[in-house]
């Protein structure tokens, strides 16, 4: 069994040519066992390797030093030496040993929520996951960390950096299931409630062979998400799992009934519904998001005034929608003008409000580049596609299992 002074050595020695690293790699390996067995004993030697030199040495080291149990005291020591490898490391090397990475950039994580200052680790592990991917495209394991500490610090922003990206790569379904679920909560917070209905669906959506509790979870969301958004709950799409769609709505029925109730568009019913279900909404934490299902029904009822009337007063819309006074439905109405979900006018003088078609005409100058950007973005969409679908059609694993299945379908 090597010594760590020997281990040092050899970092120092080999961490320049590729064929040196792959050396430096194979020695590593097999001097495992002796780095964790003296991993209390290891802080000294890390201050003689740099970071950005020695990267993969560095890394194996800090892996073992990381990994032990360590006191909140220990943490703060630690924390450093973790950020600055992360800061300074090389790309190309820390990908020869991921598993090793990811563990040290998890216990960056483990350590910032055990001192409850989970800012801390935003910058970091966006900088990792950065450094970990081979492409933008690519879904890595950090992400779905990384979404949780912005979620904790209640740093929404901060998501969006890598919630944008377009993903086409996943390795472990876990990590698409919680990417999806944690992205759905952000997107929540910052009130983007179409972009978080995208990410709940992609969860209730996913292929499973047994129901699994984030589904579940993400379901309840989505119910919510809907009504807020559209006043209504889908049916599950075609290519919803048989499991999904036997057993979500069984797991989840104070929510459907909270559905139906809004449904009927009385806003006493719905209120009913809450306060009888309250303590199930409370244990998930929930209760935000159905005090703005409660209140997004005095919206709901006005759009459906929209589809019925050209004109009416704002005591008729205050009468329709459940609201209170007439003042009320002034200052919905003019919100949902200002928020562009309804087009429509009010003449102070009589207090008549008039409801007007979609006055967009798409022929303004301003409307043809993001137009021709989303054809762009949908024509490089469609070529990833027909790539994926010769790349599975292609597939031993994939063609054998049709092969299989064939005589069943016939």
């Amino acid at each position: 069994m090597e010594s760590v002074e020997a281990v040092v050595a050899h970092i120092q020695a080999l961490s320049g040519s590729h064929e040196e690293v792959a050396d430096l790699h194979s020695l590593l390996k097999q001097s495992e066992g002796a780095l964790r067995s003296r991993a209390a004993r290891l802080g000294p030697f890390l201050h003689q390797l740099d970071p950005s030199a020695h990267t993969l040495g560095y890394l194996f080291l800090l892996e073992a030093y990381s990994s032990r149990p360590i006191s909140r005291e220990l943490d703060e020591k630690i924390l450093p030496f973790i950020v600055g490898f992360i800061n300074s490391c090389s790309a190309e090397q820390i990908r020869l040993a991921p598993e090793k990475f990811i563990s040290v950039c998890k216990s960056l994580k483990d350590q910032v929520m055990q001192l409850q200052v989970p800012i801390r680790g935003i910058t970091p592990l966006r900088t990792a996951i950065r450094k970990l991917q081979t492409s933008s495209e690519q879904l890595t394991t950090l992400h779905s960390d990384y979404l949780l500490l912005c979620l904790l610090a209640k740093f929404y922003k901060a998501g969006l950096s890598i919630l944008d990206d377009d993903i086409f790569e996943v390795d472990q379904p876990r990590d698409h299931f919680l990417y999806c679920y944690y992205g759905g909560m952000i997107n929540i917070g910052l009130k983007r409630f179409r972009k978080a209905l995208g990410c709940l669906h992609n969860v209730v959506t996913a292929p499973m062979d047994a129901l699994i509790v984030i589904a579940v979870e993400a379901y309840k969301k989505y119910i919510l998400v809907s009504l807020i958004l559209n006043g209504q709950v889908p049916p599950f799409p075609k290519y919803t799992s048989s499991t999904a769609q036997r057993n979500l709505k069984r797991h989840t029925q104070p929510y459907i009934d909270l559905a139906d109730c809004y449904a009927t568009g009385t806003f006493s019913e719905l209120e009913a519904c809450i306060q009888t279900n309250l303590e199930k909404f409370q244990s998930d934490s929930n209760v935000g998001l159905v005090k703005q299902v409660l209140s997004s029904l005095y919206k709901c009822n006005i759009q459906r005034l929209t589809q019925t009337y050209l004109t009416l007063s704002l005591q008729d819309i205050a009468n329709a929608s459940q609201l209170k006074t007439p003042n009320d439905a002034e200052m919905h109405v003019l919100q949902m003008i200002q928020d562009a979900e309804i087009s429509a006018s009010i003449n102070q003088k009589d207090g008549m409000v008039s409801f007007h078609e979609d006055p967009e005409q798409y022929k303004i100058c301003g409307m043809i580049e993001p137009i021709d950007s989303l054809i762009q973005r949908l024509m490089e969409l469609s070529k990833k596609l027909s790539s994926l679908d010769e790349q599975i059609s292609c597939d031993l694993a994939h063609l054998t299992r049709i092969g299989k299945e064939r005589p069943r379908l016939d």
